[in-house]
């Protein structure tokens, strides 16, 4: 059992967003954020990346240590043995019973970035058919103790239309799934599990920093990225500063119970200290 009596770990995430949920409508996600710890600018890893980005999130270390990037993440499975565990393997570890789900519109992230053989429940399919499932599965599975979501469509259409405040196709994009965001947290809430789950809203990464159409630098477009977290015990309205991605790893462990392995680069921020 976690810290406050939090009995599971959401992570819902959407790719290619950055912060320009400020410059959509995003009604969903804005209400959510303010229930809990939120900031605009937590920072992305470099490079600001799909692959090296979700493997950080998902492993607690910097690309250097995970090694992942699009090319691997899409050709091979993660080593089983690695010294950067996930934190599903770290869940797996502790509870060999537990119920563990991974649903993934960019295929790579289940085939290639979070272990094989650790009996997590995958499904990679497009937004609007993951959402679904996920509905389904929680139906079924209110048990569950670690679930990651990942939609695609914000990255599809920042590489096809642009990416930044001025591309409307592609702040379309994050308005549709601010409502995919909503079916999900809505099953949270009907189902019950809103009181003493801890839900984590992020993105992987922004875009059109370097070049319109895509993203991978340091500039501040693709390294600003909106992260907020609601859970008993954290404080509506909490402004963070200092995070980066991969600390959302730590984040994740500490409200489940587990210990930080000592390889992680992933740190606890201090509204949790």
């Amino acid at each position: 059992m976690g810290s406050n009596g939090i009995q599971r770990v959401f992570i819902l995430g959407m790719d290619g967003a950055g912060n320009f949920i400020q410059n959509t409508e995003t009604p969903i996600i804005d209400a959510f954020l303010k229930k809990g710890a939120y900031t605009y600018m937590a920072q992305a890893q470099s490079p600001t990346i799909s692959a090296e980005c979700w493997g950080s999130i998902l492993h607690g270390v910097t690309p250097e240590k995970h090694q992942l990037n699009n090319e691997v993440a899409a050709t091979a499975t993660f080593p089983a043995d690695s010294p950067y565990p996930s934190i599903f393997r770290l869940a797996r570890e502790a509870w060999p019973e537990a119920k563990l789900a991974a649903f993934s519109s960019w295929r790579p992230i289940n085939s290639g970035i979070i272990e094989e053989n650790l009996g997590i429940h995958k499904e990679s399919l497009p937004d609007a058919e993951l959402v679904g499932a996920i509905e389904s599965y929680l139906e079924q599975n209110r048990d569950v103790k670690l679930l990651f979501m990942q939609l695609d469509e914000p990255d599809a259409a920042g590489h096809k239309f642009g990416y930044g405040p001025d591309s409307k196709l592609y702040l379309q994009a994050i308005s549709k799934n601010d409502e995919l965001f909503g079916r999900v947290l809505g099953a949270i809430e009907r189902l019950g599990l809103l009181e003493d789950s801890l839900i984590i809203l992020l993105t992987d990464h922004g875009g059109g920093g370097d070049n319109k159409y895509s993203h991978g630098s340091d500039h501040p477009m693709d390294k600003n990225v909106f992260w907020g977290c609601v859970a008993p015990g954290v404080e509506p309205g909490t402004e963070v500063s200092g995070l980066y991605i991969v600390d959302t790893a730590a984040v994740a462990a500490h409200a489940l119970g587990l210990k930080r392995p000592e390889s992680w680069d992933a740190k606890l921020p201090s509204f949790l200290q």
